[in-house]
């Protein structure tokens, strides 16, 4: 079974950060997030990998032969012009016609259960499984509406009034025939390929009852690191058996003067914290300087700036 990752994003709610380093890359706990992605799939027997990039392409590209694919059969997409979600699929149509695959973001920190996942779509008829996720703020990020074990709805957007505590989780297997209902264009899968399989085939799900993070804003970024850390360091085995990496709040490199206070935060590579600095439930970025004096609490602080999650 082969894999496609969603990578190509702007990451245009996390600037300014991703203005340097694309959203693919953004460490969480001192790891850049896609590494979760891929440990998940390697542990789950995916080998080949194609991934769609756009923003800072040549970084994902360095990081990749840098890491030696992490010993993956890896297929990098390129778009000129980005395509989302959709379209980005679409245009790789090619790689992955021959049988069903896994589809999942780049930008989601979960302890996902992709076998299982795979094993509940290989016992079904349904052209799609996707991982769901019970959430109580499913109505602002966007509900699924279920109707027994089939999807029907995405936000009500069908007008089926079916709603649910349910959101798309990031991670699906599909079968080829979702390219039919696929744009060339831009598009959002959801509103193609997805509604395409429910009004002509069928779209199954798999619910994901682990921890589950999206870090796709400033706020939810900082939950990850900060609230979630003990969450994320405990599948840090699991990350490391993959990748040879795992998540850290420390990185070794990084230098803190003797009377400077560093409490309940995450400290990349690089860093240097000066004299009489406080550092409180915060996230520094690599190659970030706290200078003499500062005191940040509840912020994520990064080369040239500081953002406050209050």
């Amino acid at each position: 079974m082969k894999a496609f990752i969603l990578a190509a994003g702007f990451g245009s709610r996390l600037m300014p950060i991703t203005t340097f380093t694309p959203k693919p890359l953004i460490p969480v706990l001192n790891l850049p997030s896609i590494c979760y992605t891929l440990a998940f799939l390697k542990e789950a027997g995916i080998e080949k990998v194609i991934c769609n990039v756009h923003h800072h392409a040549d970084i994902i590209r360095r990081f990749f032969s840098e890491n030696n694919n992490f010993g993956m059969d890896l297929h990098i997409s390129e778009e000129t012009t980005i395509l989302g979600t959709g379209g980005g699929l679409k245009r790789c149509e090619n790689l992955l016609d021959d049988e069903p695959f896994i589809l999942i973001n780049s930008d989601i920190i979960a302890d996902f259960d992709l076998k299982s996942c795979i094993d509940c779509h290989d016992k079904s008829s349904n052209a799609g499984s996707l991982m769901l996720y019970e959430t109580p703020e499913a109505k602002t990020i966007g509900d699924v509406g279920i109707n027994e074990d089939r999807i029907v709805d995405f936000r009500n957007m069908r007008k089926t009034g079916l709603r649910s505590n349910y959101i798309y989780a990031g991670a699906a297997v599909l079968n080829p025939s979702i390219f039919r209902y696929l744009s060339t264009g831009f598009s959002s899968i959801v509103d193609t390929g997805f509604t395409g399989l429910i009004e002509h085939e069928s779209l199954g799900y798999f619910p994901h009852d682990g921890f589950w993070q999206d870090i796709g804003t400033m706020q939810t970024f900082w939950q990850a690191n900060i609230p979630n850390r003990e969450k994320i360091l405990q599948i840090g085995k699991r990350i490391s058996q993959q990748t040879g990496v795992a998540p850290h709040m420390l990185s070794s490199d990084v230098v803190i003067a003797q009377n400077a206070t560093v409490e309940e935060s995450i400290v990349g590579s690089n860093c240097r914290i000066e004299d009489g600095a406080i550092v409180r439930h915060s996230v520094l970025l690599p190659e970030t300087v706290i200078a003499q004096g500062t005191v940040m609490e509840r912020s994520i602080a990064f080369p040239g700036g500081m953002i406050s999650v209050d």
